[in-house]
């Protein structure tokens, strides 16, 4: 946790609602737009769905390999299903590892790094595959040994949030009074608790068309506690923020996107995937379960694709059979009774040439106007972890986790033990802060992350201890992706309910049924891998039923219960 969070830490992995009184539950990512609780559905022992035989077999199409496309095909498999795979690059889509050339053991994760403990579905197959986790070195979280606040060159030192000074917690004040008094916070925490669906509905519903239209920065100004603060107050939340740090390249977005991220926890207690987050698609893509329908003990998404999914896309249209055609970039085209596209929405339009009369219009605006957050990260290897040294003088490690109003804006510390080859992630930013680094190659990066580090660890000689190559990532510059992952703007609701429930396509019309939207871009949680998965999961269901399957009695599915719990229409 940081300063602007003075949150219960009960939650657990380990310790689930139904063997917790409502009080002692812990949060779930179960999110206020549609509080279905996919890990419940995801531990059925009956499973997810059942298909009828003579459809065993049946190939469907999935395009993109990241850990959406994954969840999708590696369910639809165990289902009876053949899905083909298509990735434009490689297997893990946003959870990607790089490894250090010189040393292959020392990794860093260009995309997703952290994952709430509160993601109970994505941690139901971090667990099924047996992947080791520990706790992320976020800023002042139990894990980081020190953590240091630079603003406006006064710098604060702190192993706990309570060395930090006053002023700090009245900023995390400020915020607590903000969500309490302006989105009766504490009451949706214990409904989300307690999964009283009922209430969460009740309460997020009342919200909504209040602050449908209301930006994260109008929604800290308007409100007394922050106003009463004054602008310093505002200023120092934007730079320092909750949970993982500053938050103000998030100012112009939606309240809600930042309501349902700080709801369901989703900002704290983050873990990291030992070995680097690419592991889990990866495991996925290999992983053989047993008692499939269908397919035999040993088959795997892997072996289905003798080793290598198909390539990029080029196009999707409707066949004269009315089968769906999809063409890969050098020719070949299959025809599917099913596709899911994974891929971030935008390329629909500007990579994959998609027959417009697949989706309603209203869909394509959706797709048009979805806002994507653009993302920069700068990693160096370290001969060791020296941050832990101690300053003799000052009786302080030499270097802390740092959160600053410099072009870093923020620095992580990353280590295996005190006797290996460490690794120190310069800079992580979003949106303007990333741009600023668009145009730098990884050397011009450094030397420049290095001056504002030594303007805040002045005599600190980083640069003797770096060896190797530094590795950089900006998502915006990805033609794959343009963007690291996407985050609503004011009145974008409507467009975002719109994509979501695209996966029930009883309403649609004979020639827009079969082709099913998934991604984190298409939930209600972009940005963070729990909605990867419960789109992919959405996009399961949708498939099921278009062919002719259902949901095994006992577990209803996300369609069964959408009109229930889902998203509501504002106009």
């Amino acid at each position: 946790m940081t300063i602007a969070t003075e949150l219960p830490a009960e939650h657990t992995l380990d310790r689930g609602a139904d063997q917790a009184t409502p009080s002692e539950a812990p949060i779930t990512m179960l999110n206020p737009d549609f509080p279905f609780s996919y890990d419940h559905y995801l531990a059925h022992p009956d499973g997810l769905a059942v298909v009828p035989p003579e459809l065993y077999g049946t190939e469907v199409a999935v395009i993109g390999a990241g850990l959406s496309g994954l969840v999708t095909a590696y369910e639809l498999m165990k289902l009876g299903l053949r899905p083909v795979v298509y990735e434009a690059d490689q297997i893990g889509g946003r959870l990607r590892t790089a490894s250090f050339p010189s040393a292959p053991g020392v990794v860093a994760d260009l995309g997703g790094m952290r994952f709430p403990v509160s993601g109970k579905a994505f941690y139901h197959y971090v667990d099924l595959l047996g992947l080791d986790t520990r706790e992320f070195p976020n800023p002042l979280a139990p894990a980081t040994s020190s953590t240091v606040i630079e603003l406006a060159g006064e710098k604060h030192y702190a192993a706990t949030a309570a060395e930090l000074p006053e002023f700090f917690h009245e900023v995390a004040a400020a915020w607590k009074a903000a969500v309490n008094d302006g989105a009766a916070f504490q009451e949706m925490q214990e409904a989300i608790r307690a999964r009283d669906t009922a209430r969460i509905k009740q309460l997020w519903n009342e919200l909504l068309p209040k602050l449908d239209e209301q930006t994260f920065y109008g929604f800290i100004a308007a409100s007394e506690s922050f106003k009463k603060a004054g602008f310093a107050h505002r200023e120092a939340f934007g730079q320092v923020g909750f949970g993982t740090g500053g938050w103000d390249t998030d100012f112009p977005n939606s309240i809600l996107e930042i309501l349902r991220v700080v709801y369901t926890d989703a900002d704290d207690q983050h873990r990291l995937i030992t070995g680097g987050a690419q592991r889990l698609p990866e495991a996925l893509w290999n992983h053989a379960p047993s008692g499939m329908a269908h397919w035999p003990e040993g088959t795997s998404l892997a072996s289905l694709h003798s080793g290598s999914p198909r390539g990029a896309v080029d196009r999707i249209q409707r066949g004269a059979d009315g089968d769906l055609l999809v063409r890969e970039r050098w020719g070949r085209e299959t025809g599917y009774p099913a596709v899911v596209t994974t891929c971030q929405s935008w390329l629909l339009s500007t990579r994959i040439h998609t027959e417009e009369a697949l989706f309603p219009a209203e869909l394509w605006t959706a797709i048009e106007r979805s806002h994507y957050m653009q993302s920069s990260k700068t990693f160096v290897m370290v001969d060791r972890p020296f941050w832990k040294d101690i300053d003799p003088e000052t009786g302080r490690e030499v270097l802390s986790m740092t959160l600053t109003d410099r072009l870093n804006r923020a620095t992580y510390l990353l280590d295996d033990g005190p006797d290996k080859p460490a690794v120190i992630l310069l800079s992580y930013t979003w949106n303007d802060d990333a741009l600023k680094w668009l145009a730098l190659s990884a050397e011009e990066r450094v030397k420049l992350m290095l001056h504002s580090l030594e303007q805040i660890y002045p005599g600190v000689d980083i640069a003797s201890h770096i060896i190797g190559q530094p590795i950089t990532v900006s998502w915006e510059a990805d033609p794959n992706f343009m963007g690291a992952f996407k985050a609503n703007l004011p009145g974008h609701y409507r467009y975002q309910q719109r994509l979501f429930t695209h996966f029930k396509q009883d309403r649609l019309p004979e020639g827009q049924r079969g082709i099913f939207l998934a991604g984190d871009d298409v939930s209600f949680t972009a940005g963070w891998a729990e909605g990867a998965v419960t789109t992919g999961l959405n996009a399961v269901w949708g498939v099921v039923n278009h062919l002719g399957g259902s949901s095994v009695p006992g577990n209803p599915g996300p369609g069964e219960l959408l009109d229930e719990l889902g998203p509501i229409i504002l106009d």
